[in-house]
């Protein structure tokens, strides 16, 4: 195993230097640090984690709290901790993943015993319970998500009210009066989860605008579920010619029954869906959809979070920051005029 004393020995400097220019404790020569970091990767030599953090009082570790519910689309959820794990390892950091139901518990645990130097959490609700102690803790943290106040914190999103205002003016374009969201396991609204409850908001908003009648109904998703909803959704509003699903376990279920009815797509009903791209191309009619940018969201999380802990090791104020990504719609073969248009 390569030691620190080996890669002073072969870069010709004491072990001090070595030790200064792996903590940026103090001003090394240029010509020195390129020859001690030329000798580190010549021997592949790895600092040990654990003296690393004694010396510096950095662990070089960030908390992800990611949520691991049923109710969840488990797929886009890997998606964004993978992208968080490849950015943090950019920056020279690893990542200590934690589920997001342990909560302020975990938040706790993690502040208080020092095993990571900055958090990200996911999964964010409107009033959530992890965010006073995150506060109160001081710690670097990034939120990939919204809740109902952003007062002293730094989030990143999708913008999902905006993605809902997008999809009822798509449907409205092409005729529709009427339309239903299927929506997100009613647990997802119980607990008022940000993503869920903004693109609601952002569908009620410009739907009554631009003069739809619109039923939002969730869905546990599945084929007896979505039965069950479809079946509720033409029984209370037999005019209706559009569907927005917010619910990646719905789509495909959705689909069969609408054909298994006799309901055309896009003929006789339009689809949109806010989901991820594949999600979208792999539907058996290709949908017309919102793309979650999960990749996106993760990378500039880990970003966000670096930069405020660099702002914390300088001494300077981390100012609020609430970054929302702006959705595209890609029109593909689920959408149509409604009957009554044509």
């Amino acid at each position: 195993m390569v030691t620190l004393a080996d890669v002073a020995r072969h870069a010709g400097v004491s072990a001090s230097t070595v030790s200064y220019v792996l903590s940026g404790k103090r001003s090394i020569s240029a010509a020195t640090r390129e020859r001690v970091t030329r000798s580190i990767a010549e021997l592949g030599y790895h600092p040990h984690a654990g003296a690393r953090a004694l010396a510096s009082s950095r662990s070089d570790i960030i908390a992800l709290m990611m949520p691991l519910r049923t109710d969840m689309y488990v797929p886009v959820m890997m998606e964004i901790a993978v992208a968080v794990a490849t950015t943090a390892r950019s920056y020279g950091h690893d990542v200590l993943l934690l589920t997001g139901e342990e909560g302020p518990e975990a938040v706790r645990r993690v502040v208080g015993s020092g095993l990571a130097d900055a958090m990200i959490l996911m999964d964010v609700e409107l009033d959530d319970a992890r965010l006073p102690q995150l506060a109160a803790s001081g710690t670097p943290a990034v939120l990939i998500g919204l809740p109902a106040d952003t007062t002293g914190l730094t989030c990143v999103d999708l913008d999902f009210a905006a993605a809902g205002a997008l999809c009822a003016a798509h449907l409205a374009s092409l005729g529709h009066r009427e339309i239903a969201v299927v929506g997100e396991a009613a647990a997802v609204y119980e607990r008022h989860t940000g993503f869920a409850e903004r693109t609601v908001a952002g569908l009620r908003e410009r739907a009554a605008a631009l003069g739809l009648r619109m039923l939002h109904r969730p869905c546990e998703g599945g084929y007896d579920a979505m039965a069950a909803t479809l079946a509720r959704v033409f029984d209370e509003r037999p005019g209706t010619t559009g569907f927005v699903v917010q619910n990646e376990k719905a789509v495909d279920p959705l689909l069969s029954l609408l054909r298994r009815q006799g309901r055309a797509v896009p003929e006789d009903v339009s689809v949109v869906a806010v989901c991820p791209e594949q999600v979208a191309t792999d539907a058996s009619v290709p949908l017309t959809s919102v793309a979650v940018p999960a990749h996106e969201m993760g990378r500039r999380a880990v970003d966000l979070v670096m930069a405020r802990s660099g702002a914390r090791e300088r001494g300077e104020d981390l100012a609020d920051r609430v970054e929302l990504l702006p959705p595209e719609l890609t029109v593909r073969a689920s959408t149509g005029p409604a009957p009554a248009a044509r």
